[in-house]
C-alpha cells in the first residue's frame, strides 16, 4: 500500500472517531429542565443568538426586539448564520443543537487541513497523523467549538489560509483568493484582522516577485472589508467599534491591562507545561525557512494579541482562551515536526542502520506525543480535566447553563412578557425568558459599557481581572431603570442590596431558586409566586 493512500485511511480514521467523539461530548452538553431535554451553547455564544433569533424573527440586530440598537457582539456574520436556523420551526430547546453540529463539522474540516499543512513540511505520515490527533482532541478547541462560539469558523479559515499561503509559496504564485478567506474571517470576528495583518506583512517582506500584488490587492481587501462593516455598524448602531470594545478595552489603564495579559499568558504556559510550549523552537536547529517562519509567526501574532486585549475572562477554567485556540492547530503541527525533526537525528546516532533508525525514532515520538497530548489535556493539573477530556464528565459551562435555563421557565411562568428582568448572564436567560432584559455588566449597555472599571491595579487585581465583568452601576440598573424582577446580581453586591430590601421581595415559582420581584410591579403573576419576605 503506498504511503499517500496509508495517510488518505489514517486522516479518515482519526476524521470518524473525532465525529463520534463530538457527539457523545455534544450530548453530554445537554441536560434536561421539566421533562425536556436542552441544548445549550456557552453564554457568550447565546448572546449571539439572541441577537439571531430577533433577527430572523424581524426585530432586527436587536438584543431586545424594539428596543435600542446596540452590537452586544462581534462576530456578525456567526450572527447571521445562526438566525438561519431560527428561520425553521426548531424548538428553541434544541436550536443550539444545529449550531453544536456545525462546529463539529467545521473543526472536522480543520483537520483536512492540519493534516496538508503537517505533510507540506514534514513529508511524514506519522506527524501529520499525531498533529491532527492532538488538535482533534485537545479540550479547550472542543469546548469553544462545539459550545457554540465563533473559534470552530476562525480555525478552520486560519488553517485554510496558512495552507494557500504555503501552497503559494511552493508553487511561486498568486492568488487573491487567499485575502478573500481571510476577508471573510473579519466578518466572523473583527480581531480576525489579525492573522490577516500577519500573513499580508509576510507576503510584502518575503515575496517581492508579488509585492506589488499582494499591496493591492491584501490592502484594498483588507480596506474594503473592514471599512464596510465600519461604515455598516455607524449606520445601523451609531457606534464605529462594537459595544464589547468600550466594556473590554477602556475604563482602565493599558498598562494594567497588558500586565494582565502577560499574567494570564505565563500561568497559561506554567500549566501547560512550560518546556512543552517552548519545544517547537528546536524546529529552529533544523529548518529556518519561510515556511517554518510563517507558521511561528501566526501562533505569536495570536499571543501578542491575547496579552494585548488583557486576556479573556475564563482563564480560570485553564488553557488556551478564545484568542489563541485558533492557532493552537498550528502549534501542534510545529509541535509535531520538531518532535519528529529531533527524534530522527537522535536516532540516528544512536544506530546506524537506517530502517532501525526511523523505527526507533518512530516509537519514541508516538510515545512522546500521547505523553504530551494527556498533559496539554491536564488543564488546570487535576484529574477532572482529564475526566472532562474523555468525557467522564459533563464539560464546563454546563452546570451553569442547566441552572440558566431552570430561572428562564421559572420566570416565565411568573411574570408577564412584558417584564423586565435584570440579569448577569446575558445569553441563555434572556433567550430563553424572552422577556425584555436589563444587561447588568454592560455588554448590551452602551452606558456601562464607557464607565470606568470596578479593577485594583495591583497583583490581585490582576489575578482576578475578568474583562467584561468589570462594570456594572447598579445605582443606575437597578435605582434608573427599575427593574421588575432581579435574576442575578455581580460584584459589588452591598449596593444592590440597598435597593432590593427597600424596593423588592423576595419570591419564587415555587421552586429552590429564589428572584428579587419590585414590590409594586403590576407585570409580576403574583397569585403565581411563593413569597419569602412579603412586604407589610
Amino acid at each position: 500500500m503506498s504511503t499517500a493512500k496509508k495517510g488518505t485511511i489514517a486522516f479518515l480514521i482519526i476524521v470518524l472517531i473525532y465525529t463520534l467523539y463530538a457527539v457523545v461530548y455534544i450530548y453530554r452538553t445537554s441536560f434536561v429542565v421539566n421533562g425536556e431535554r436542552y441544548f445549550v451553547l456557552f453564554d457568550d455564544a447565546m448572546i449571539s443568538m439572541r441577537f439571531a433569533k430577533n433577527l430572523a424573527h424581524g426585530y432586527g440586530l436587536v438584543w431586545n426586539p424594539g428596543g435600542e440598537r446596540i452590537e452586544g457582539y462581534t462576530n456578525p456574520l456567526w450572527v447571521v448564520f445562526m438566525a438561519l436556523f431560527h428561520l425553521f420551526p426548531i424548538p428553541l430547546s434544541k436550536t443550539s443543537l444545529f449550531l453544536q453540529a456545525s462546529g463539529a463539522i467545521l473543526l472536522g474540516a480543520n483537520l483536512y487541513f492540519v493534516n496538508r499543512i503537517t505533510l507540506a513540511l514534514s513529508k511524514s505520515t506519522l506527524a501529520a497523523v499525531f498533529a491532527m490527533l492532538l488538535t482533534a482532541f485537545y479540550s479547550p478547541l472542543n469546548n469553544w467549538g462545539l459550545q457554540g462560539m465563533e473559534v470552530s469558523a476562525l480555525t478552520l479559515i486560519v488553517s485554510a489560509a496558512l495552507w494557500l499561503s504555503l501552497e503559494n509559496l511552493r508553487l511561486k504564485r498568486f492568488t487573491p483568493w487567499l485575502y478573500l478567506l481571510l476577508g471573510a474571517g473579519t466578518l466572523v470576528r473583527l480581531d480576525a484582522a489579525v492573522p490577516y495583518l500577519i500573513i499580508l506583512v509576510f507576503f510584502v517582506i518575503f515575496d517581492p516577485a508579488h509585492r506589488r500584488r499582494h499591496l493591492a490587492w491584501g490592502v484594498g481587501l483588507f480596506a474594503l472589508f473592514l471599512g464596510g462593516q465600519t461604515l455598516l455598524r455607524w449606520v445601523y448602531y451609531g457606534d464605529l467599534l462594537p459595544n464589547t470594545y468600550y466594556l473590554k478595552m477602556t475604563g482602565y489603564p493599558d498598562l494594567f491591562r497588558i500586565g494582565r495579559g502577560l499574567f494570564v499568558l505565563f500561568q497559561f504556559t506554567w500549566q501547560f507545561n512550560w518546556l512543552l510550549f517552548l519545544f517547537p523552537l528546536t524546529l529552529l536547529f533544523f529548518r529556518r525557512d519561510r515556511y517554518v517562519g510563517l507558521l511561528f509567526l501566526l501562533f505569536l501574532g495570536q499571543l501578542a494579541y491575547s496579552v494585548y486585549v488583557g486576556g479573556d475572562a475564563w482563564e480560570h477554567k485553564g488553557g488556551s482562551n478564545r484568542y489563541f485556540s485558533i492557532v493552537m492547530p498550528v502549534f501542534f503541527v510545529l509541535f509535531v515536526y520538531a518532535a519528529d525533526c529531533l527524534f530522527k537525528a537522535l536516532a540516528a546516532r544512536v544506530r546506524a542502520d537506517a530502517r532501525r533508525a526511523r523505527f526507533l525514532a518512530q516509537v519514541v515520538l508516538t510515545i512522546f506525543v500521547l505523553a504530551s497530548m494527556v498533559q496539554f489535556n491536564t488543564l488546570l493539573g487535576e484529574v477532572r480535566d482529564l475526566e472532562r477530556w474523555l468525557l467522564l464528565r459533563q464539560p464546563t459551562f454546563v452546570e451553569g447553563n442547566k441552572e440558566t435555563v431552570r430561572i428562564a421557565l421559572d420566570l416565565a411562568e411568573i411574570t408577564r412578557p412584558d417584564a423586565t428582568v435584570a440579569v448577569v448572564a446575558a445569553g441563555a436567560l434572556p433567550y430563553f425568558v424572552d422577556r425584555p432584559a436589563i444587561d447588568l455588566l454592560g455588554k448590551v449597555d452602551r452606558k456601562i459599557a464607557r464607565q470606568p472599571a470596578h479593577a485594583v491595579a495591583s497583583l490581585y487585581g490582576i489575578k482576578n481581572f475578568r474583562p467584561g465583568h468589570v462594570k456594572y452601576d447598579y445605582d443606575y440598573s437597578l435605582g434608573q431603570l427599575k427593574p421588575d424582577v432581579i435574576a442575578q446580581i455581580f460584584g459589588e453586591k452591598e449596593v444592590a442590596r440597598a435597593y432590593i430590601d427597600q424596593y423588592y421581595t423576595i419570591g419564587s415559582a415555587g421552586g429552590e431558586l429564589t428572584y428579587s420581584l419590585r414590590t409594586d410591579s403590576p407585570k409580576i403573576l403574583w397569585d403565581k409566586v411563593q413569597l419569602y419576605n412579603p412586604a407589610p
